[in-house]
């Protein structure tokens, strides 16, 4: 599915793609995606009906702090999903907290929707555990210690190995523009020379 929207965009004579390699995302990155379009999902449903939300909690009359929350939530998404989506994660952490925090003060006695607000309450508590795991694990995996150089001892530039790639340029054909290389040299060399010579 995914090489065939790459290659809806792309021009007549351009290559098509057949197949992609590995992907370089890590366990956290996937992790963080997930949580990104979660949060995207998430924020729109809270814009575009708060009032499930507060009915389904007892919270009527709270739409606008819903939505406000909606918008949070897309500010997240999208912070999740671009390079510096550790940051996204985090924010994501503190939202949960202020998420935990909203739902306590619908945990009064006199709510009759107090069940549906613990359940919400235990979702919350899960997906902030994810966050966390998320959070570190993103941190962890593309921070590196102050002035320390990145290290890239472990990768190549013959991703099938040295050995398939000796011999592999043996059959190639000098492209006709590029045969007339050594004759604009000679003529570039022979300048100076003539410069050179006393008149």
């Amino acid at each position: 599915m995914a090489y065939y929207i790459s290659n809806i965009a792309r021009s007549k004579g351009d290559p098509k793609v057949i197949h992609s390699g590995p992907s370089s995302l890590g366990a956290a990155d996937r992790m963080a995606k997930a949580l990104g379009w979660f949060s995207i999902g998430l924020g729109i449903a809270e814009l575009v009906a708060p009032e499930r939300f507060t009915r389904a909690l007892g919270m009527e009359g709270k739409e606008g702090l819903v939505r406000a929350y909606g918008v949070r939530e897309l500010g997240h998404g999208i912070v999740s999903l671009s390079p510096d989506k550790h940051l996204g994660l985090w924010s994501r952490v503190a939202g949960d907290g202020l998420d935990i925090a909203t739902l306590m003060t619908a945990m009064r006695h006199d709510n009759p929707k107090r069940d549906n607000v613990g359940i919400a309450l235990a979702a919350v508590l899960g997906v902030t555990l994810l966050d966390i795991i998320g959070a570190q694990g993103v941190t962890a995996r593309h921070s590196r210690p102050r002035g320390q150089p990145r290290s890239y001892r472990d990768r190549t530039g013959f991703p099938q190995g040295v050995q398939a790639a000796r011999g592999a340029a043996k059959d190639f054909q000098v492209p006709p523009d590029m045969r007339a290389a050594p004759a604009l040299a000679a003529v570039s060399d022979r300048a100076p020379q003539e410069r050179a010579r006393p008149h």
